[in-house]
């Protein structure tokens, strides 16, 4: 029991597996997947978007193989890529066949789409051979035409017996580095789905509400569907689907994440909507912080409050926080004490620089125990 119980988590106990040199599962971190949009047979432009993932964080990245010149660039991508790419195969099984060849990490199949007995034998053995896992991923909008007719719609029933259909097909070939995605666009649809399936099997579960929409309405959806499943202890990966670029899919991952305080990477931000009582314009700072900020991957919490009402109380929670004042000149805290004030014109920049050093102290202290260790 910790100090405050609230806030925790007991999360399912699951067995756990590696994609490349991540591990997915067990007692291993959440991680965030994301997903490129580019042609991945023009190969510059795949790594370059990849490039940009890695810098927004995410742990593994997924890739579309849909023909021959995609599987055949794909060789190219995962050498320069730094994390784990999953290749994304959906009917024909020779292009799973060149992926694990090609050094995919992980592919991302329906079993029973691949075709024949034979079929599915071959694709195993292929990642058997590469040392590739398989994400089975079932979706509500491609069930199987007999579960249509078996359940009427889509329904979690329907998604889980897909699933554990495809589990099985694995299983009787002696393969059990897989995990399992369950998603659909409708939040309650993929959240029964995603419980049902967890009290059923021991694998590793990726997490996604599909097709969630745009920017705004996608996030919402995601952190309300994840969210709520991550808050049961449900999920040991997780790939936010947003018509938006995917480093800000990884960006809203993480940002689920740390709000439930399952992991922390960058500056954890506190602000207020702001008001007329505001002291400087709050939407805007706190939009020109987060843009500058974004390199930051250390962990720590900076409060942006436009008055004093709140401001101090934030403060007082946060590594560093920033509280409106009078005429133009504003109080920062340090630690969750006052310490000096800033003024109007040098508050960006001055903001910054101490987020910056915080963050640079941080990683110091830190190094010293590793350095002693050695």
């Amino acid at each position: 029991m910790s100090v405050r119980p609230w806030r925790d988590i007991v999360r399912r106990q699951s067995r756990q597996i590696m994609v490349g040199n991540v591990p997915v599962g067990g007692d291993a971190p959440v991680t965030v997947q994301t997903m490129t949009n580019t042609a991945t047979s023009d190969v510059k432009a795949t790594i370059d978007q990849i490039r940009r993932c890695e810098e927004a964080g995410a742990d593994i990245i997924r890739v579309s193989c849909p023909d021959v010149e995609s599987t055949t660039a794909l060789r190219q991508i995962v050498r320069a890529a730094r994390v784990p790419i999953v290749a994304d195969i959906h009917f024909h099984y020779k292009r799973a066949l060149e992926a694990a060849d090609a050094g995919a990490a992980c592919l991302r199949i329906n079993p029973g789409n691949i075709g024949s007995a034979d079929r599915v034998n071959e694709v195993v053995n292929a990642a058997k051979a590469n040392g590739a896992s398989i994400r089975i991923g079932v979706n509500a909008g491609s069930l199987e035409k007999d579960l249509l007719e078996k359940y009427g719609e889509p329904c979690p029933e329907a998604l889980v017996e897909s699933a554990l259909d495809h589990i099985k097909l694995l299983q009787d070939r002696d393969f059990h580095a897989f995990k399992v995605a369950v998603k659909a666009s409708d939040v309650f649809l993929a959240v029964a789905a995603y419980q049902q399936l967890a009290d059923a099997v021991d694998c590793p579960l990726h997490l996604g509400i599909t097709e969630a929409g745009g920017f705004v309405g996608g996030t919402v959806k995601s952190a309300i569907g994840i969210g709520s499943l991550l808050w049961f202890g449900i999920g040991d990966t997780i790939r936010v689907s947003l018509s938006a670029e995917p480093e800000e899919e990884v960006r809203v991952g993480f940002e689920i994440l740390k709000a439930l305080g399952i992991r922390n990477r960058g500056v954890r931000v506190v602000s207020c909507p702001s008001c007329a009582r505001q002291g400087f314009d709050v939407i805007r700072t706190v939009q020109a912080l987060e843009e500058r900020l974004q390199h930051i991957r250390t962990p720590l919490s900076l409060s942006v409050l436009g008055c004093v009402v709140n401001g101090p109380g934030e403060a007082r929670e946060t590594d560093i926080g920033l509280t409106g004042g009078g005429n133009g000149k504003h109080m920062v805290y340090l630690s969750g004490l006052t310490d000096h004030t800033v003024e109007d014109a040098d508050m960006l920049d001055h903001i910054v620089k101490l987020v910056e050093a915080k963050a640079a102290a941080i990683e110091a202290a830190n190094a010293e125990p590793a350095q002693a260790a050695e």
